[in-house]
């Protein structure tokens, strides 16, 4: 197509055709009567033809007009088909971003019956541990693990987070654990972004200064797989060893217990109102985080 092809003015005499005058024209396009003429001029002057006849408060449509429009009718159609498709797709789209632990395991055991319940969602998840921008209108809503204070957004809690003692079943029996104080002699296998082990053996009366050896790791799921691998112990949320707890690839070590004071919170713009699809998946997605707190 050429760059100077008058897209306002074609529009405007597909108007004028449809509906047989400038003042219905300008009503269907939300414009002033006189707009309508002047695009039509301007299409006419483009074209090099006259496309109406002007009488008294009527546009008649020429031989020139009844031809161009007959032959530009089904680009039009098309253009319209193809909005109307993409207007779908973005009106059944929801953008997601969530923490990558929470996101391969809470949240994907969960997704085959987000997608039962609503097979014409258009999910883009992205799995990320970064706060979301809002502003620059990249995501709908996001998950955040923190303490759910922050004033420049909606904040709703998801899951609490209270975090114990796991390991695998071979790791179990090696360490023969009677109570706490046999920790001693195991391995712990620290996330540095979830760094509660202090708080954790101080509240059992043990300091993280007589532990034998430890290991470090960035990220949640690294440490988690290495407790499967036997590897040593892993203090972490439930919500993150459902899957495995329920396997067997892991069992927790001991009864205690610690709130972190943080949790996984849902997260949306206050300036920016959420789409029916994105309200659909919000209410779904706090109906199953009740009901893992239920089962919890």
């Amino acid at each position: 197509m050429r760059s100077d092809t008058p897209l306002k003015a074609i529009a405007c005499f597909d108007a004028v055709m449809q509906t047989g005058s400038a003042a219905l024209a300008a009503q269907q396009l939300f414009v002033t009567p006189g707009a309508v003429s002047q695009q039509i001029r301007k299409l006419e002057d483009w074209l090099g033809v006259p496309l109406f006849a002007r009488i008294v408060r009527k546009l008649q449509p020429t031989e020139y007009a009844t031809l161009y429009w007959e032959q530009i009718k089904p680009a039009l159609q098309q253009i319209d088909q193809a909005n109307a498709t993409l207007q779908r797709r973005v009106e059944s789209q929801v953008r997601l971003s969530m923490p990558p632990a929470f996101a391969n395991t809470w949240f994907a055991r969960r997704m085959p019956l987000l997608m039962g319940r609503y097979p014409g969602l258009s999910l883009h998840l992205s799995a990320s541990a970064d706060n979301v921008d809002f502003s620059s209108h990249t995501y709908d809503l996001a998950v955040r693990y923190f303490d759910g204070q922050d004033s420049n957004l909606n904040v709703l809690l998801l899951l609490p987070d209270e975090v114990s003692v796991y390991c695998s079943p071979a790791y179990r029996d090696w360490l023969q654990a009677v109570n706490v104080e046999d920790m001693t002699r195991a391995t712990l296998l620290i996330t540095t972004s979830h760094a509660n082990w202090s708080r954790w053996l101080a509240q059992v009366g043990l300091s993280f200064d007589g532990m034998t050896s430890h290991l470090r790791f960035d990220q949640s799921e690294t440490a988690i797989d290495a407790a499967r691998r036997s590897q040593g112990l892993v203090l972490t949320s439930p919500w993150l060893v459902e899957e495995d707890l329920n396997k067997n690839n892991l069992v927790q070590l001991f009864p205690h217990k610690l709130r972190t004071g943080k949790g996984y919170y849902l997260v949306t713009s206050k300036d920016r109102p959420l789409t029916a699809a994105a309200r659909q998946f919000r209410d779904w997605l706090t109906a199953a985080a009740h009901c893992s707190g239920d089962e919890g």
